[in-house]
C-alpha cells in the first residue's frame, strides 16, 4: 500500500494543505486537498473518494474536481462514499445548485460526474484487493474513520479523520492489528478543554487513546495539527518518547 499525503493540516494556511490521503493513486480519503495539489491527469485517476465527515476542510476539493471533469469534457466518473448523514449533507448543502451545481445529474441525470454512495458504519466495501470499513468516531458531527485492509498482504491502516476521545471506536475495531494508524492531534495540551469540546486530540489525549488499543499499532502517524500550534504540539509529541510515532508533512508517502 502506498499512501500519498496531499494535505494533513488542521487549517488552511500558506504552505499547509487540509486533509487528503491518496491510496495507490485511485482511492482518496477526504478531499480537503485535491485539485490544488494534483494535475488533471492525476485527478482523473481517482475513482473513489471516502469522506470521514462533511466539514468543509474535508470536502472542499470535490466540487472543483467535478467541474474540471466536465469542463475538460472528460468521460470520468467518481464515487463519493460515506455514511448516510455525510452523503445527505453533501447533497443538501454542497451540491444543491445554490452553493455549487449538482454534479450528480451533470452532464446527464442518469450519468452524473459524481455518484453519492451510502455505506453504513461497520459495513465493509471491497475495492480491488482492499476491504474498507467505516467506524464511528467521536466528533462534533456524525463522522467515521476508515479501516483499510489489503487482503493480498494482510496489512491494515486506520485513518481516524477528526477524532476526540473515544472508547466506542476502539471497542468496535476490537483486537484487529493496525499496522499503520493515522490519527488526529490538533491542539497542544494547554487546550485540552477546547480539543474535547471540538472533537479532537492533544498529545496527552493521544497517549490515553493509545492505551485503549490492543494490540498496539505498529506505526503511528500524526495528522491535522493546527498550524498556529505546530511548534508546541511537535515538542509535546516528542516528549511522549514514542519511537514508532511520526508527524506527517504534506507530500509525504507512507508505504505499508
Amino acid at each position: 500500500m502506498k499512501i500519498k499525503i496531499l494535505g494533513c493540516s488542521g487549517a488552511k494556511f500558506p504552505g499547509h494543505n487540509v486533509p487528503g490521503f491518496l491510496l495507490d493513486d485511485e482511492i482518496l480519503f477526504d478531499a480537503g486537498s485535491l485539485t490544488g495539489v494534483l494535475d488533471v491527469k492525476a485527478q482523473i485517476k481517482i475513482k473513489n473518494i471516502f469522506v470521514t465527515h462533511a466539514h468543509l476542510d474535508h470536502v472542499r476539493g470535490i466540487p472543483s474536481l467535478a467541474d474540471n471533469i466536465v469542463v475538460g469534457n472528460l468521460h470520468h466518473r467518481v464515487n463519493i462514499i460515506s455514511i448516510p448523514h455525510v452523503i445527505k449533507t453533501i447533497k443538501r448543502h454542497l451540491l444543491n445548485n445554490d452553493m455549487w451545481p449538482d454534479f450528480t445529474i451533470i452532464p446527464q441525470p442518469d450519468d452524473g460526474v459524481l455518484k453519492l454512495v451510502e455505506l453504513k458504519a461497520g459495513k465493509s466495501m471491497k475495492i480491488k484487493n482492499y476491504i474498507i470499513i467505516p467506524y464511528k468516531v467521536n466528533h462534533t458531527v456524525p463522522a467515521v474513520g476508515f479501516l483499510v485492509e489489503d487482503k493480498k498482504n494482510t496489512k491494515r491502516f486506520f485513518y481516524t479523520g477528526d477524532i476526540g476521545p473515544s472508547d466506542y471506536t476502539w471497542e468496535k475495531i476490537g483486537n484487529t492489528q493496525i499496522h499503520c494508524l493515522i490519527i488526529d492531534v490538533s491542539f497542544p495540551n494547554s487546550m485540552e478543554e477546547m480539543a474535547i469540546k471540538t472533537g479532537h486530540l492533544t498529545p496527552n489525549l493521544l497517549r490515553e487513546e493509545l492505551l485503549k488499543i490492543r494490540p498496539q499499532p505498529e506505526k503511528i502517524f500524526i495528522t491535522h495539527i493546527k498550524p498556529q500550534f505546530l511548534k508546541i504540539v511537535k515538542t509535546e509529541l516528542k516528549k511522549l518518547r514514542m519511537k514508532n510515532l511520526k508527524i506527517l508533512n504534506d507530500g509525504d508517502i507512507i508505504r505499508i
